[in-house]
């Protein structure tokens, strides 16, 4: 497979371990924007298989598509060393009740998945349940990712398409939830405690934009729970790079397909100052 990277280099003395990785971890979305046929999946694992850790059926895809679809795709990114996490999806399965939840996580091992993610946020549950959750999944042999979000009012927010020196109209206050983000960080370190696995900062209010990103809050997530521990959204190219940039090629980050390869480049070293794209904004359409 190297032989055709060749353009790829790293130093010999570069801290970037083979898989599985525990950090420098790159989490692929799955199916929920759009349609990722088993032909398609196929074919991005086996030409950049070795540069995916993990992918995920974000949004609860996982629930709407036949099983033998999901057992095929996990047996397949299993054959390629790429763990597969069920997205955001068990905090609606906390409505039938906790013995509904518990065959859930049964039934995410008898699938195969490896990972489950828990929504904190839209559990809406003490934080001692939480972490009994957490323990629960765990006993499961299966790993543990509770998703954490910051809000903001949205006054405190700057506006994505504003112009130098041009007037913007300001934001009301609202009544929304604050969020503190200290809370926020102990609640991840007990989860952490817990057994949890992985903690991951949902990109709203956070890293969802690039004109707003929150810098000064993710160096305090990393800064607390540690780069290997937590792992970030980068929905475009630019704030992959600028997680490249402050972090190095250690961070963990959760991309679009599209993006796997450009993220690689980016983790490597020889690339030049102004690396944007090696093969193009295009380089792999479907």
């Amino acid at each position: 497979m190297s032989a055709h990277y060749r353009w790829k280099s790293f130093e010999e003395n570069e801290d970037r371990p083979e898989k599985p990785r525990r950090y420098g971890v790159t989490e692929m979305r799955g199916p929920r924007y759009s349609v990722l046929s088993q032909n398609i999946l196929q074919e991005i694992f086996e030409s950049m298989g070795q540069f995916v850790d993990g992918l995920k059926f974000s949004g609860g895809s996982n629930s709407l598509i036949p099983k033998s679809f999901i057992k095929q795709a996990i047996e397949m990114a299993h054959e390629h060393g790429v763990y597969v996490s069920t997205g955001d999806w068990a905090e609606h399965m906390l409505r039938c009740g906790p013995s509904a939840f518990k065959d859930y996580v049964e039934e995410c091992k008898q699938l195969g998945f490896d990972t489950i993610e828990l929504n904190a946020n839209l559990l809406e549950i003490p934080e001692e349940t939480l972490l009994r959750y957490v323990r629960l999944i765990k006993s499961g042999g299966l790993r543990a990712k509770p998703m954490f979000a910051v809000k903001f009012n949205k006054s405190d927010i700057p506006g994505r398409n504003r112009a130098f020196g041009s007037y913007v109209v300001p934001e009301p206050r609202s009544s929304e939830f604050v969020e503190d983000i200290d809370l926020l960080i102990r609640k991840a370190e007990r989860c952490l405690e817990a057994g949890a696995d992985t903690i991951m900062i949902d990109a709203d209010d956070v890293c969802k934009y690039a004109e707003s990103l929150r810098a000064d809050i993710i160096a305090k997530v990393i800064g607390r729970l540690g780069i290997e521990k937590t792992m970030f959204e980068a929905s475009d190219a630019k704030l992959a790079e600028w997680f490249i940039k402050r972090y190095g090629p250690n961070v963990n980050l959760y991309v679009s397909h599209s993006q796997i390869m450009d993220l690689e480049c980016l983790r490597g070293r020889h690339l030049g100052k102004d690396h944007q794209s090696v093969l193009s904004s295009s380089y792999f359409l479907f």
